[in-house]
């Protein structure tokens, strides 16, 4: 980034953000499975281990998670991801804006009809 320029923000759709945020509630345990477990555990909807991966790989190719391999105890080996400082401030800003859109929003009148 050159001096006195802006970090460039991004906003992350709503899986994303859901796959990211559960990646950080399982923390040391972030696999895949685990990551749509708890997806699936929070939100009370299921959600395919596919639609799961293909998220964790679009996150990390635009470096808001990053992967590693580790040895389970079985001997099998699993990737494991974390989120990076960008996308942790993807998170701040999605969730700033998100916030920022519903200040004003009176939902009450709408749904006592």
């Amino acid at each position: 980034m050159k001096p006195g320029s802006e970090p460039q923000r991004v906003l992350l759709g709503s899986l994303e953000e859901q796959v990211m945020l559960a990646v950080v509630r399982t923390a040391d345990e972030a696999y895949g499975m685990n990551v749509r477990r708890e997806l699936e555990s929070v939100t009370g909807r299921e959600v395919t281990i596919g639609s799961v991966y293909a998220t964790l790989d679009r996150l990390e190719a635009k470096g808001l998670v990053a992967s590693s391999r580790t040895a389970a105890a079985d001997a099998t080996s699993r990737r494991v991801f974390a989120i990076t400082g960008a996308g942790a401030r993807a998170l701040t800003q999605t969730r700033m804006t998100r916030e920022r859109l519903w200040l004003g929003v009176k939902l009450q009148r709408l749904t006592d009809s």
